[in-house]
């Protein structure tokens, strides 16, 4: 599904209309650990509000738009209205929390699937997404896939939840809790399912 975000850095990601605002990364890290070693005898309320200050270390954008590629060709583009970077959190992360929108493309830039969420998280090390609320998931099939909660892992190329899932296909409607998808969502299986309720072409659920 997310093809070119297994194979792509951030640091070689395209960003348009952002309004980063950079903090010196490289000299708090340093205050940061003379202040704490100076407040060791502290109150270790004290110690923990300095701990705490480093979350807020962050690059933050808006209206940012990101174009994926591999090999020279683009692969996704995705859209958020924010987007914060923070390096200092233990493991590191960027997230969307104004919602997301991501287009899938082949290789004739035709998009193939398209991914809706309210909110989403990158780790960049570990290359896992975490995508939450509200999540919709449409592949070239037509077929679709709502869910409260997902993650992409890079490694082994598959969408996975335990999450309530739904699936609306042309024929039909699937239920069940939990899910693993390969990176297109053109093979699912949906490990606890409820049923399925078949509908008429004309009546599918939009």
């Amino acid at each position: 599904m997310i093809n070119g975000l297994s194979n792509v850095s951030m640091t070689k990601l395209r960003l348009h209309k952002n309004t980063f605002k950079t903090n010196a990364r490289s000299v708090f890290p340093g205050i940061l650990f003379l202040c704490l070693f100076s407040a060791c005898q502290n109150d270790p309320k004290e110690i923990d509000a300095l701990v705490n200050k480093s979350t807020l270390q962050m690059d933050r954008a808006t209206d940012v738009t990101i174009m994926y590629s591999e090999r020279g060709k683009v692969k996704a583009k995705l859209q958020a209205k924010e987007f914060v970077r923070n390096e200092l959190a233990r493991p590191p992360y960027i997230d969307m929390k104004k919602g997301v929108h991501v287009e899938f493309y082949n290789d004739s830039m035709k998009v193939e699937n398209t991914l809706d969420a309210r909110y989403a998280r990158y780790y960049d090390a570990q290359g896992n997404v975490l995508i939450r609320d509200s999540i919709v998931i449409v592949n070239k099939k037509g077929e679709r896939l709502n869910t409260e909660e997902l993650v992409w892992n890079q490694k082994i190329q598959k969408f996975y939840t335990s999450k309530f899932v739904r699936i609306t296909t042309p024929t039909q409607v699937m239920y069940g809790d939990g899910l693993e998808a390969n990176e297109d969502f053109t093979v699912y299986e949906i490990k606890n399912p409820r049923g399925e309720v078949k509908v008429d072409k004309g009546s599918v659920p939009q």
